[in-house]
């Protein structure tokens, strides 16, 4: 299990404990948190679950694959170092206390 905070762009932080395995997109959508559509469920093919993860942690993520890198070319909003898919981040120990911050808009 991880706690797992996201901040929408309103300021508004809600931290989840996730079970392990589940990516950060399905915490985000089966608890209401505003700011992450995920269109396709999980499949790496829409890019409306965007999230900026702060750069000190990124290390502990797995490398985005070059599909995530090529869905990245097509958010919404800026993207920055930080920038990831949160179907493509999957809850484990080693990401608890993970804090992730959501865009303005996704599509």
């Amino acid at each position: 299990m991880a706690n797992i905070t996201y901040i929408e762009a309103s300021g508004q932080a809600t931290t989840l404990n996730l079970p392990d395995g589940w990516s950060l997109m399905q915490g985000a959508t089966a608890n209401g948190v505003d700011g992450i559509l995920g269109e396709c469920g999980g499949s790496c093919a829409c890019a409306t679950c965007h999230c900026y993860v702060d750069e000190a942690r990124l290390a502990d993520l797995p490398p985005a694959s070059d599909n995530e890198l090529a869905m990245l070319e097509n958010v919404a909003a800026e993207r920055r170092p930080g920038s990831r898919l949160a179907c493509q981040i999957k809850a484990s120990a080693a990401l608890d206390g993970l804090v992730i911050h959501l865009p303005e808009m996704q599509e």
